[in-house]
């Protein structure tokens, strides 16, 4: 191929390449305003719902609704960095006022609290994802699911919000408990109460509380029936670390390294080079 061919070819491909990404990025803004247009849809409804209210009961429901409605536009709008800072902060003030105005209505109304909470918690998710220290709405949130598992505590997913608070705020005697109780009322969630058992674990090895830490790590295995995600602590490591270099209780560092092999679960080495040369203890 001459040069002349080859630069042709080069420029091609370079055309077709900035094509494809000027499309990908056309294409992604098109979801994004499809997106964004339909949480201002559920905003207009709400707005609608609460124009046309003729009593308290059909006002709680079009505040709560509105509150839904503004946060979740927000949320998605600050994202996605379709919104400034100053214009969230704006929109989000406004969907705690609405979630507000409905609790005022109807205080006995343990859903009302539980929505409120629910979107304090996602404006501290957001705010966390820029800086993991920027725990500030965590506590109304908390509050308000203390409040809605008080009137109601037979509720499951409100138990599941507020153990998720509890452990962003590293509350993890309230997370356990918290997720012992939704346990009870739907065993499907066992996953969380793992996790709170193992970063209690974590807490208590980093405290040099042995005997804690391999309570609580032992007893998030035996609670494990999946393999877990690995975002999720791992109490598999944590607890080889307490047998090979703390206790040096090596027989039960065996019994966990074949536990955590046999679930398919990453042992590191180390460890079982450590063993190997532990072997006569």
């Amino acid at each position: 191929m001459n040069t002349i061919h080859r630069t042709a070819k080069l420029r091609w491909v370079a055309t077709l390449i900035a094509g494809i990404i000027m499309l990908a990025g056309c294409s992604i803004k098109a979801i994004q305003s499809r997106n964004l247009a339909e949480r201002d849809a559920e905003v207009r409804k709400a707005e609608a719902e609460l124009g046309a209210a003729k009593n308290d009961a059909q006002r709680v429901a079009a505040y709560a609704h509105l509150g839904d409605a503004v946060g979740e536009k927000s949320r998605y709008a600050r994202a996605m960095k379709l919104i400034s800072s100053d214009e969230y902060v704006k929109l989000f003030d406004i969907a705690i006022q609405d979630h507000t105005q409905s609790i005022a209505l109807d205080s006995g109304n343990a859903n009302l609290y539980y929505r409120r909470g629910r979107t304090y918690y996602f404006r501290a998710a957001l705010d966390m994802m820029y800086n993991t220290k920027a725990t500030t709405y965590l506590v109304p949130a908390r509050a308000d699911f203390v409040k809605a598992v008080a009137l109601n505590p037979k509720n499951a997913e409100t138990l599941d919000m507020l153990g998720l608070t509890d452990a962003s705020l590293s509350n993890w005697n309230d997370a356990v408990h918290d997720f012992e109780q939704e346990v009870a009322l739907d065993p499907k969630t066992k996953f969380r109460l793992a996790d709170a058992y193992c970063n209690r674990g974590l807490a208590y090895l980093q405290e040099k509380k042995f005997d804690l830490a391999e309570a609580d790590l032992t007893q998030s295995i035996n609670i494990r029936t999946y393999q877990p995600d690995p975002c999720e602590c791992e109490p598999h490591g944590l607890l080889l670390a307490i047998y090979v270099n703390q206790t040096h209780e090596y027989d039960k560092a065996r019994a966990v390294a074949a536990k955590a092999r046999a679930a398919g679960i990453w042992v590191d080495p180390t460890y079982l080079e450590q063993l190997k040369a532990a072997k006569g203890n």
